[in-house]
């Protein structure tokens, strides 16, 4: 997969830039390596928050509209189960 890199300008403060080229230094990496790498691990932690938080909207409405659902009991015996190795299918849902 290729991508364009283009050039985008942010302002930080000086004490924020000083830590950066310290820590940057101490890593060898450049400081536009390592602020690079902290908005790429940013962005790609808060797209996961982000689908987890829509994939519980979505079981959230499932539920409301259809009332299944599993006991906290239910699911943590299956949970033993597949911690235990056991290759088991989870219980069913019910009202």
């Amino acid at each position: 997969m290729s991508s364009v890199i283009q050039t985008t300008t942010i302002k930080i403060d000086e004490s924020i830039k000083q830590r950066v080229k310290a820590l940057a230094e101490s890593r060898h990496r450049t400081p536009h390596w390592l602020m690079q790498e902290a908005i790429r691990e940013y962005v790609e932690r808060e797209e996961k928050r982000e689908a987890l938080r829509q994939d519980a909207r979505r079981s959230w409405e499932e539920y409301q509209a259809t009332g299944l659902h599993l006991t906290l009991e239910e699911a943590d015996e299956w949970l033993a189960q597949l911690a235990d190795g056991k290759d088991t299918e989870p219980p069913e849902c019910h009202v």
